[in-house]
Parts: C-alpha cells; sequence; structure tokens
C-alpha cells in the first residue's frame, strides 16, 4: 500500500515536522532527569548477611509472571484440540522451536526431554521479565527516605534488572549441569573433568566453572539492567519526539527477547559441554 500526498500536504509536513523537531532540540537542554534514576526499593530482614537486604519488586515481579505462566498454562491444557487456534499455535510453535533447539545441541538422546524442560522455563519467564521494560506500568523507588511510586511514568520493573535474579538463574544452571553429567557419566567420571588433562590444572578448571555463572549472570544483567538506564537517559532527551517509543520498544522488546535467547542458548551449551 502506497500513500499519496498532495503538493501542499507535502509542504505541510515539511513545516510541521521542521518546527516539531526545532522545538523538540529547544526544550532538550532544559530536560531534567527524574530524582532517583537508577535507586531500587530495599528492604533489611532478618536473615543471614546474604540475604539480609532484598528489592520487594523482583519478589513481587517475580511472583506475578510465575502466576501469570501457570493461568496461560491452564488455558492452554483446556483448550488442547486437534485443530489448534491461534494461541494454541503459537505456544505450539514457541515450544517446538526451543525442542529442536535442544534437540540439535545435547548429545545424549535421553536427556533432551528433562533439558527442554529445565531451559524452557528459564527461556519464558526470562523474556517475559525482559519484555516488562519496554511496557509502561507501575514503578516504586526510594526517594528521600521514602518511597516513590510512580503510575504509568516508567515501565515496569524487570526482575531481570536485579543481579540477584540473574546469578540465582546462571547458578541453577551450573547445578543443573552438574546433575545431568552426573546422571550420565556417573560421579567418578563427571569429577575427573576437573583434573583434565592433567592434576596440574585441577585450579584453572575450578575457576573456568566458576566463571561460567559470573559472566552468563552478568552478560544479562548489563543488557537489561544497563540497557534501561541508558535508554530512560535516551528518552528524556529526546522526550518532545517520536523517539523514546522507538527506543522503548528497541530495548524493551528486541533486546529483551534477544537476551533471553542468548541466555537459554548458552545454559544449553554449558549442559551440552558437561555430557561430552
Amino acid at each position: 500500500m502506497k500513500l499519496h500526498f498532495s503538493k501542499g500536504e507535502k509542504i505541510f509536513l515539511v513545516i510541521f515536522f521542521s518546527f516539531y523537531f526545532a522545538f523538540a532540540l529547544w526544550n532538550a537542554s532544559s530536560v531534567q532527569f527524574p530524582e532517583g534514576v537508577g535507586l531500587v526499593w530495599q528492604i533489611k530482614t532478618p536473615m543471614p548477611s546474604i540475604l539480609e537486604t532484598i528489592n520487594p519488586m523482583t519478589v513481587i515481579m517475580t511472583i506475578l509472571i510465575v502466576i501469570l505462566w501457570i493461568l496461560i498454562g491452564i488455558r492452554f491444557k483446556r483448550q488442547l484440540s486437534k485443530i489448534p487456534s491461534k494461541f494454541q499455535s503459537a505456544i505450539e510453535l514457541l515450544l517446538s522451536f526451543l525442542y529442536n533447539l535442544v534437540e540439535s545441541t545435547i548429545p545424549v538422546s535421553k536427556l533432551v526431554k528433562p533439558v527442554f524442560y529445565f531451559v524452557s522455563t528459564l527461556f519464558l519467564f526470562i523474556v517475559v521479565a525482559n519484555v516488562l521494560g519496554g511496557i509502561p506500568g507501575i514503578t516504586v523507588s526510594y526517594v528521600n527516605n521514602g518511597l516513590s511510586i510512580n503510575f504509568f511514568t516508567d515501565t515496569w520493573y524487570s526482575p531481570t534488572a536485579d543481579l540477584n535474579t540473574n546469578i540465582t538463574y546462571a547458578i541453577m544452571v551450573l547445578i543443573a549441569s552438574y546433575v545431568f553429567s552426573i546422571k550420565y557419566k556417573g560421579f567418578k567420571e563427571w569429577s575427573k573433568g576437573f583434573i583434565y588433562p592433567s592434576p596440574f590444572m585441577l585450579p584453572m578448571n575450578i575457576l573456568g566453572e566458576l566463571s561460567r555463572p559470573i559472566s552468563h549472570s552478568f552478560r544479562l544483567f548489563g543488557n537489561i539492567g544497563g540497557g534501561a538506564l541508558i535508554a530512560l537517559m535516551l528518552c528524556y532527551l529526546t522526550k518532545y519526539t517520536v523517539v523514546p517509543v522507538i527506543i522503548w520498544g528497541f530495548f524493551g522488546f528486541f533486546v529483551g527477547v534477544i537476551q533471553a535467547y542468548v541466555f537459554t542458548i548458552l545454559a544449553v551449551a554449558y549442559i551440552s559441554a558437561q555430557l561430552e
């Protein structure tokens, strides 16, 4: 479909957008960033030091995402049909894509389904958590010894913007890779991997294993948490234009989905490496 404009309409659009962007650039010099950017809501708990401080928004949004997928799963099961609806087709297409990814990577056929169940659960949670960063919603931040609640002036809080969430899932991937490897090789054969190709490599192999969850989690955190701050600053500098819509769409949806896919691919790769 092609749009046709008359000469008068073209002149009007040129004049309108010229004034529009000139006004936007003139106002960009007076933009003030919102108070409390980058600060999160934290509370103290009577737990051990490693769990002493938590971010309630991470906990709340994590629970909501889990509930959302439970409801989607219940609806999917109730509406299963030989003639699939658009909803059923979309879910089946997504799960088939993930299953083919696992099947083509995992070398042990009997472990394909268990690994698929594990990594697909991770992907489904992370992709929704990431995409929330591109949808306007309710946010809570800590400002001047109090809480500031904003309604639809920012995006929903993404649990994957919290490094604690990402480290937790990265450690889960590491532990799962060990469990699958021990189940397939046996504990004795699995433990030999730490001294391969010689016992002198034990320290280096341990460091290599520890570096996996660190790089795995920081990659996701940097793209989601850091990307959100960059997007916010760019949006405030261009808030009188249509650019913020494009920026939030790019970081929230495109980058969010891609990073969930990358996290899943790495999880499958780490598990596959332990099985070889």
